[in-house]
């Protein structure tokens, strides 16, 4: 995985991104070693975020923006003038994909946007939660189910932590997706008091062996940490420095 790119998904940090913060944000992550940044807001503030990537020797080519439920020529517009090639579709009502219509028209949605993003030069994904893989139709899980249904050019970023919780098999799930995941989200943390247990294989204390098996065909993984309580910064500074070391192996 040498030289590979470390990504930090910045609702992380989403409390000290204002006006005042973000540079001085987007500094210490950079210091850290965080080589690109995930936007998950590139509407409200295009042009301060892009002034502050490019101030701190940052990069970000991936970005959550619900593409298909947002102004889509607006996406494409902010995406491009920050550099990014890649939209992924972040959230969904989970009654929404509740049922096999549902699945199929969330797919034919991300479909539609994603060859209409194509003719602009941006590639679309999608980025998961529990529920997808909690939920099944048919004896098939909502996110195998809509897996099938998108086009092949509509890419993957895998959530780890939120597959495992909804009850993939991260270790088996990634080898057999490879040709469609390009990004990972991915913490070296314990579980908290209040998080749902795994009901897939868990994955705690297990990056190395996760960043293992998907080390051919990802692109880059993506730190993303919520933290109700204590210093954010210290929890992204512990897990930039595991991660700069896995990938740099």
């Amino acid at each position: 995985m040498t030289g590979q790119p470390l990504g930090v998904q910045l609702y992380s940090v989403r409390d000290d991104l204002g006006p005042d913060d973000l540079d001085t944000t987007l500094a210490r992550l950079a210091a850290m070693g965080f080589t690109h940044v995930e936007p998950y807001d590139i509407l409200g503030y295009t042009a301060a975020l892009k002034k502050a990537i490019d101030a701190n020797g940052l990069l970000a080519t991936t970005t959550h923006a619900n593409i298909v439920t947002l102004d889509r020529d607006a996406v494409i517009a902010a995406a491009k003038e920050l550099g990014i090639d890649t939209v992924l579709v972040p959230w969904v009502e989970p009654e929404s994909i509740a049922d096999r219509a549902g699945v199929e028209k969330l797919a034919a949605a991300i479909n539609d946007a994603a060859r209409y993003a194509a003719g602009h030069g941006i590639r679309v994904g999608y980025h998961n939660h529990d529920f997808e893989f909690s939920q099944h139709i048919d004896g098939q899980s909502a996110y195998e189910l809509l897996v099938t249904l998108l086009d092949d050019d509509v890419i993957l970023e895998v959530d780890t932590y939120w597959a495992s919780v909804g009850g993939a098999d991260v270790f088996e799930l990634l080898p057999r997706l490879k040709e469609r995941v390009r990004f990972l989200h991915v913490k070296n943390e314990p579980p908290d008091a209040g998080d749902p247990p795994a009901l897939g294989v868990d994955i705690t204390g297990r990056m190395s062996e996760v960043l293992a098996v998907s080390q051919e065909f990802v692109t880059m993984p993506v730190v993303e940490v919520v933290v109700d309580e204590g210093d954010v910064f210290e929890v992204l500074e512990r897990n930039a420095a595991f991660f700069r070391n896995e990938v740099s192996l």
